[in-house]
């Protein structure tokens, strides 16, 4: 019988499931060949861990690993029903206090090591964290794309830890009710994307899809609806998707350095985001590069031992499809 110990959270509705005891040995060396080695050799424990029966398309699960940049407290590998993220906001609001549940970080800062480049997050109290992500940038402004039986929508392509297409002239209405409808209209964007051989820098594939639109609360900016890669909605306003939206933001000269924009999801929960000018470069970004940080709120909801049992046919998940 394998044990595999995981903690769970939600940040702003989204549920994160950490495993913090018998996930998979990946070995040492950068987390990108450690990602390779999980898809590789351990896919079936990412598929038991994060797909039914133990879990549903909308978890994202993180494994923590040693990390393999000598400055980091942690590492983490984040991943979903279909794959992997080279970055993950909510999860990393989630695995913040996931190990302060553990007692394993208290005040000050920590350094994470993920796929996507290293991090910095701190404790704000019990619940609120700030996260300072990975550098961010608009890659192109403004492109268009033919949805059939819809028409042309424009958006803009940017890096925020992950590849998003952010579109505000899409049409719909960003509510929780319509959850369904906005899930449907997303897939279609990204199916039009792919089809017209619309990528990120260097053909990275454009996984999420943020729709972005009026807020309803007055203290926000903006609300938004995020689809994820395995075809799930962020209950969360998404970490890496206002990463991305900053970018945006900072290139149209929109919001200043040190300004905070409140990014609403459909749920009302809200991030709280501002950026600071990067020494980084990115040579195809049409703007400046952005160091994002995000703060969000994240709550411990169990603690919990997955059995896998060798009788059991579904042990490894139904794989999603």
């Amino acid at each position: 019988m394998q044990t595999i110990q995981t903690i769970d959270s939600h940040t702003g509705g989204e549920p994160t499931r950490i495993v913090v005891a018998g996930g998979p040995e990946l070995g040492n060396g950068p987390l990108t060949d450690r990602v390779a080695r999980f898809r590789d050799e351990n896919d079936h424990i990412r598929s038991a861990i994060i797909n039914e029966p133990r879990g549903s398309e909308v978890l994202v699960g993180g494994l923590l690993v040693p990390p393999h940049e000598q400055d980091c407290d942690f590492g983490v590998i984040f991943f979903n029903n279909t794959g992997y993220l080279g970055m993950c906001g909510h999860g990393t609001i989630g695995l913040m206090v996931t190990l302060a549940f553990q007692n394993r970080v208290t005040a000050g800062k920590c350094r994470i090591d993920t796929p996507a480049g290293v991090v910095e997050a701190e404790m704000l109290d019990d619940h609120r964290v700030r996260v300072q992500n990975v550098e961010s940038w608009l890659y192109r402004r403004a492109v268009p794309v033919d949805i059939p039986g819809h028409g042309t929508v424009t958006g803009d392509i940017a890096w925020g830890g992950n590849w998003f297409y952010l579109s505000e002239d899409h049409g719909q209405s960003l509510s929780s009710g319509n959850s369904a409808a906005l899930t449907a209209f997303g897939l279609r964007v990204r199916a039009a994307l792919e089809a017209a051989e619309i990528t990120g820098a260097g053909g990275g594939v454009i996984d999420h899809i943020e729709l972005c639109g009026a807020p309803e609360h007055p203290d926000s900016n903006c609300r938004n609806f995020v689809l994820c890669p395995g075809g799930a909605w962020d209950r969360s306003p998404c970490g890496t998707g206002t990463s991305a939206r900053l970018a945006c933001l900072a290139a149209e000269q929109q919001l200043a350095a040190g300004d905070t924009w409140r990014q609403e999801s459909i749920l009302g929960s809200v991030f709280e985001g501002s950026w600071q000018p990067s020494e980084a470069t990115a040579t195809a970004a049409a703007g400046p590069v952005i160091t994002p940080t995000i703060i969000g709120s994240a709550w411990v909801t169990g603690e919990t031992s997955l059995l896998l049992d060798p009788s059991d046919p579904f042990r490894f998940g139904i794989p999603a499809g």
